[in-house]
């Protein structure tokens, strides 16, 4: 099964899969080849690919995404989403620190604005965390 981690930065991820397993609108979904046709709204969370069959956990490759649309047919997925940060890009000590800047952002302004950009800052840095924690989980 074909796999497409498209951002608006460009394409992240062109490749054969085995499973995606998504974090969708109304849960995770695991995907496996000759799915039936799907579009689904995602949201932000990790993302998990297997590329062969017999992989393990352990070869798992994680992305931390944002909100979007995935498109699944018997033969493809077409991931489409604002941001993807490839999990071994993640380097948990700066995530920590954005997070811990956006909540004395979000505690400390009444602009509605500024809570905003603090909400989407929070919840980026979560997921990032989430998958950093996944990514170190499944490789010991």
């Amino acid at each position: 099964m074909h796999l497409q981690l498209i951002t608006l930065s460009g394409v992240q991820l062109d490749t054969d899969i085995y499973e995606l397993i998504a974090p969708t609108s109304t849960g995770e979904i695991a995907v496996f080849p000759d799915h039936q046709n799907l579009v689904t709204v995602a949201v932000p969370g990790a993302l998990a690919v297997r590329h062969n069959k017999d992989d393990g956990d352990d070869k798992l490759e994680y992305f931390a995404i944002s909100g979007g649309v995935i498109e699944v047919t018997p033969k493809s997925i077409r991931v489409l989403v604002d941001q993807a940060d490839h999990g071994d890009d993640i380097v948990e000590a700066e995530s920590h620190a954005a997070l811990e800047r956006a909540l004395k952002l979000r505690e400390e302004t009444d602009d509605q604005i500024e809570l905003e950009q603090a909400r989407q800052l929070i919840d980026r840095q979560t997921v990032r965390l989430k998958v950093a924690e996944l990514r170190r989980r499944h490789r010991r």
